[in-house]
Order: structure tokens, then C-alpha cells, then sequence
């Protein structure tokens, strides 16, 4: 596995990787279990069958929170790991699928709360693959515990510390045999979130997948996005991280949540909205732009004046 500063598409290489899979991926896609019908909003730990949404690209964790596997034949790239119990269904999606644990090169995250990482201890213990996450995402792993800098460490669960974390870069590139993930700094949910973009083909079909985390300005009671005192500097890089995901090539958005990208609208026999949308991430980014500005908005507001007592 190596690192790059820079991210270009394999085309070429991407467009050879499903020749090249090993029949037994093959076998694994002909024979999953049929897709579980999972609500539009579920219970994190719901099972959820896994499956290919497209080329090497794999559904594996549960109705309620994403992980994806990308596959090649020098190794796997795994996004997220649920909660302690889904990091658990997602070790037996895989191997559902016909993967090995043990032939997932590396781990890497959208942001640091329970319900995406709780599960990775496990997962590394059973994968034996380094986590990837930027600082200070990676500090927070390490520890099993968030800080004050999290908007929402008031309502937040400590989780398994993770033992090998490897920092990485705001724009950095993981790179395991053909796979190239590029990683985009998207700080605002969380101080050290991230997002995903990578290119996966399904023949001559090549798509460019985009892993957007949550974007939304949720908090504690206590967290004040608009204090600049407390935390200069946040509401700006959070918007520059709208404008990045908003930027984006994007054909297929996933998201930490599936829900949020409406996934199990575009996924499965009964589907009712394409699985492919180049607006998706354009979208997604002026959603939560919007949701960013009101609620900055209400925190700007006067306080209701307290009614005199007769």
C-alpha cells in the first residue's frame, strides 16, 4: 500500500480489474442472498444483505450505516466499520460474499463518532489492515473517546480504541494494487471527517463513486457553531468543504448514513430513482448548506425575553 499527494483516475486499469477478478468473486456476485428490504429509516444494526452497487464496488455494512469493500486481486480497500455490533455483520457480509478479512489491505473512515467506527477494533483484529484517518480523526480513534472539539461530544459513546491508526493527508491518495481512493478533507460534522472518490467499472461501464460523509451541523446542547472565539475558523472550513463535495465528478454518491443519499431508493428490484446521478453530490452539498445557514441563523437570534411575573 502506498501513499500519493495527487489523484488520478486508472481508467485503463480500473476498465481491466473485473477481467481480472478471481472466479470465486464472480461465484460471490451470482450467488448472494437476495437484498434485504431495509426501510427508508432504519435501525443502525438492521442486517442488510450485502451487494454490488457497481464494478468493484460492494455494499457490506447494515440497513442503517454504510461500509463499502473495494475490491481488486492485490487486495481490498474497506470504508467505515459501523457500530460494535455492525462491524460484526460486516465481517460476515464479506465473507458472504466470497471476500477473506485477511485480504483487506487497509481501513479508512468518514468521521470519527461510534456508529462509523466502533466496529473497526474488531475489524483490524480480524483483517490484520491498518486505519487511515486524518487528524484528528486519528487522535479520537487511539483514544476511544471524543473531545470537546466534536459539536456533538455531549450525546456521544466512547468506543473499542483502535491500536494501528496512520494519520493522512487532507487531499492524500491510498493506493492498494489498482485501487486508487483519494481522500477529501470535508471537516463540519465532525473536526476530522473525510470523504471518498474513486473510479470503479463494470466492463467498459466506469463510474466515478463518491463516498460523501455527513454534512450535517448537528450538536450538543452546549456547541455553538458560530463561536468563533471558541473555535475559530470552523463554520469557514465547513463551508469549504460543501464547496468541495458540491465540485465533485460524481455518478454514484453513497453516504455514512444510507438514508441521506436515499440508497435503498436506487438499490435493489424494486428501485424507484437511478442508482447514477451526476447532481447527487451538487445536491447534497446545497442541502446541507442550507441547513448550515439556519442554523446558524438560530443561533444568531435574540433569546425569547423571559414574560414578567405578575
Amino acid at each position: 500500500m502506498t501513499h500519493r499527494p495527487r489523484y488520478r483516475p486508472l481508467l485503463a486499469a480500473a476498465s481491466l480489474l473485473l477481467a481480472a477478478l478471481p472466479m470465486a468473486q464472480a461465484r460471490a456476485d451470482a450467488s448472494a442472498p437476495a437484498a434485504a428490504t431495509c426501510p427508508a429509516d432504519p435501525g443502525w444494526d438492521d442486517p442488510a444483505a450485502p451487494r454490488r452497487l457497481h464494478g468493484n464496488t460492494w455494499f457490506v455494512g447494515t440497513c442503517g450505516i454504510s461500509a463499502l469493500l473495494i475490491t481488486s486481486p492485490q487486495g481490498h480497500v474497506l470504508i467505515d466499520g459501523g457500530t460494535a455490533e455492525g462491524g460484526r455483520q460486516v465481517l460476515a457480509n464479506l465473507r458472504t460474499l466470497g471476500f477473506r478479512p485477511e485480504d483487506v489491505r487497509a481501513i479508512v473512515i468518514s468521521h470519527e463518532h461510534f456508529d462509523h467506527v466502533g466496529g473497526l477494533a474488531e475489524l483490524q483484529r480480524a483483517t490484520g489492515a491498518p486505519v487511515l484517518a486524518r487528524e484528528p480523526a486519528a487522535a479520537t480513534l487511539r483514544r476511544g473517546t471524543n473531545d470537546r472539539n466534536d459539536p456533538q461530544f455531549g450525546q456521544l459513546q466512547p468506543f473499542a480504541p483502535v491500536a494501528n491508526v496512520r494519520p493522512l493527508g487532507d487531499e492524500e491518495t491510498v493506493t492498494v494494487g489498482p485501487l486508487s481512493l483519494q481522500s477529501i478533507a470535508t471537516p463540519g460534522h465532525t473536526p476530522g471527517a473525510a470523504s471518498w472518490t474513486w473510479r470503479s467499472c463494470d466492463g467498459d461501464d466506469c463510474r466515478q463513486f463518491v463516498y460523501a460523509d455527513s454534512l450535517s451541523a448537528f450538536s450538543d446542547d452546549q456547541y455553538r457553531f458560530g463561536d468563533e472565539q471558541a473555535h475559530p475558523g470552523y463554520v469557514a472550513a465547513f463551508r469549504q468543504a460543501l464547496d468541495r463535495v458540491a465540485a465533485l465528478e460524481c455518478d454514484i454518491l453513497v453516504t455514512p448514513h444510507p438514508s441521506a443519499s436515499r440508497l435503498w431508493s436506487r438499490v435493489g428490484p424494486g428501485a424507484s430513482e437511478p442508482l447514477v446521478n451526476t447532481a447527487a453530490c451538487r445536491e447534497y452539498a446545497q442541502s446541507a448548506r442550507a441547513r448550515l445557514d439556519k442554523r446558524l441563523a438560530e443561533e444568531a437570534a435574540p433569546a425569547p425575553a423571559s414574560s414578567p411575573r405578575p
